[in-house]
């Protein structure tokens, strides 16, 4: 448990940099406040990554099992029957958690993005 905490320790650490980098960079380009700059990159990165954890936690429970499509009766190409195959338990686990490490990650960069936008005060 305290080695996959340092893990997401680490992972918003790197997330929070890239993304004040990044938003200065984006701030200073347009010319707005520094601080305004980097609230909305937290928002828009920590809102981004949950919408992404909320439609990789909906994958269904089939898997293509070839990329190459069957034949098919239609004449046209791409249109036709894919071979689908149900998803082992440890492949709808990894969907489980890569969902939830991407909710998590996004809900703490928007209360980072929250704790940072300086035209709402906290107390």
């Amino acid at each position: 448990m305290l080695a996959a905490l340092r893990r997401l320790v680490l992972l918003v650490a790197l997330a929070s940099a890239v993304t004040t980098v990044v938003s200065v960079l984006l701030g200073l380009l347009v010319g707005a406040t520094l601080d305004r700059a980097v609230s909305l990159g937290f928002y828009g990165l920590g809102c981004f990554l949950m919408v992404a954890g909320f439609f990789v936690g909906n994958r269904g429970p089939t898997r293509v099992s070839s990329e190459t499509a069957a034949p098919s009766a239609l004449p046209l190409p791409g249109i036709g029957s894919r071979r689908m195959r149900w998803a082992t338990a440890e492949e709808q686990n990894e969907t489980i958690n890569n969902s939830a490490v991407f909710i998590v990650l996004g809900l703490i960069l928007v209360l980072i993005g929250v704790v940072v936008d300086s035209r709402h005060s906290l107390i």
